[in-house]
């Protein structure tokens, strides 16, 4: 497969921003460290309606769903965050939209 660029969405529940944060930045080191991902810099962005957006680019995703490290940081992020469709956000409404960077 070649590289693919994907937009990750994650949706904090209630209360649960903090404890969202702390795994989406564990998620790209833990990818890259995995060579699961390109070296392309990743993008982490929010929405008006507080979802995260990340964007990176694969090397092969397949791969990552065998990964114990990766499953744990996915599944942890499902019990605190819903993952929302590109088209949930009112910005992907609009031709060129915005988010407020995050880094």
């Amino acid at each position: 497969m070649n590289p693919q660029i994907v937009i990750a969405l994650y949706k904090p529940h209630e209360g649960k921003d903090a404890d969202l944060r702390a795994l989406i930045d564990q998620h790209i080191p833990t990818l890259r460290k995995l060579e699961l991902i390109t070296d392309r810099p990743a993008l982490l962005a929010r929405s008006r309606n507080g979802t995260y957006v990340e964007i990176f680019e694969w090397r092969e995703s397949g791969r990552a769903h065998e990964h114990p490290e990766v499953a744990r940081i996915w599944e942890a992020m499902e019990q605190v965050a819903d993952l929302p469709s590109l088209d949930s956000l009112e910005e992907a409404s609009r031709a060129f939209p915005h988010f407020q960077p995050v880094r």
